[in-house]
Formats: C-alpha cells, structure tokens, sequence
C-alpha cells in the first residue's frame, strides 16, 4: 500500500494545527488564572532573539496553508499577520484549517516531481513537491508548533506530549 501526497499533507497539517490551538486553549487557560493578559502570552518568546508565541502560530499556519496550496499548484492565500488576541489567534487557525481541507486529493496527488520555486530573504529554493513536503513543509510546520507548546510549558501550562500529539 502507497502513502499519497494527500495523506502525507492535508490529515497532517490539520492534525497538528488541531493540537496547535487545543495547547493553546491550555496556555490561555493558564494565563488567566495567573492574571496574564493576552497579549503578554501572545508576546511570550523563549529567549530574547527567538519570535513570539503568535509569530509561531502564524508560521505555522502559513507553513500548512501555503505548503497545501503550492503541492496543489494553486496560488497560496495569504493572511495578514495582525492578530493581536487569543480569539484572533483561534480564528487564524481555524480558518488556516478550512482553507487546507478545501484542497481536494486529486489536486495534491501525484504532486511528487511538481516544481516549486520560493523567494526567500537568502535567495530563492527549488524543490520537488515530494522533497518539499517531506524536508521543507513538514519539519517547519512542527519546528513552529514545537516551539509554540514549549513557550506555553516554559509559561507554565500544564501540558504534554499527547496534547501536542492528539489522541489518534
């Protein structure tokens, strides 16, 4: 039995933004227990030239969105990073979530030697949809939502690996 582009993406990337907000919903419950606003948790970073907590929840969003665009050889919707709040930050992710499952297997299969070309600050990248699923998207995806539940468990959340990993 084959493993298709579509298995190896879509179930995937809503997987993990799924648990992205449940650790979330975690951090926000912990935060305001201790009088945190959302604004400071949505500020919290690990270390001083690591990104915020909403920065990785918007890279995240962005890695799973536009990566399921481009193996589909659509044009990526963007999203303007202005969420400001937690219930921004669950509607990110939410609608993240619904723009990924509008892609259709058909779209995404047989997306394995697809061309992608992006521009990035240090020049441009070329992959195959294959390798830029498996080198590219998916270790940005959970570098983004591993960092995201680190900065909520430094802040004290009490969470785990099967809050980060779901229940299968």
């Amino acid at each position: 039995m084959t493993l298709s582009m579509y298995q190896a993406s879509v179930p995937v990337f809503v997987r993990a933004l799924g648990n992205l907000a449940h650790v979330l919903k975690k951090g926000e419950l912990h935060a305001k227990s201790k009088n945190v606003s959302d604004e400071v948790l949505l500020q919290t970073r690990l270390i001083p030239d690591m990104l915020p907590l909403i920065k990785q929840i918007q890279i995240a969003c962005d890695m799973a969105t536009r990566g399921t665009a481009r193996l589909a050889g659509a044009e990526p919707q963007s999203f303007e990073d202005n969420e400001a709040t937690l219930e921004q930050a669950y509607s990110r992710i939410e609608r993240s979530i619904e723009y990924i499952k509008s892609f259709k297997p058909e779209q995404i299969d047989g997306s394995e030697t697809r061309a992608i070309h992006l521009k990035m600050r240090n020049g441009e990248m070329h992959f195959e949809g294959q390798a830029y699923l498996l080198h590219f998207t998916i270790p940005n995806l959970f570098f983004h939502c591993t960092t995201a539940y680190d900065i909520l468990r430094q802040a004290g959340t009490d969470i785990g690996k099967t809050d980060f990993i779901g229940n299968a």
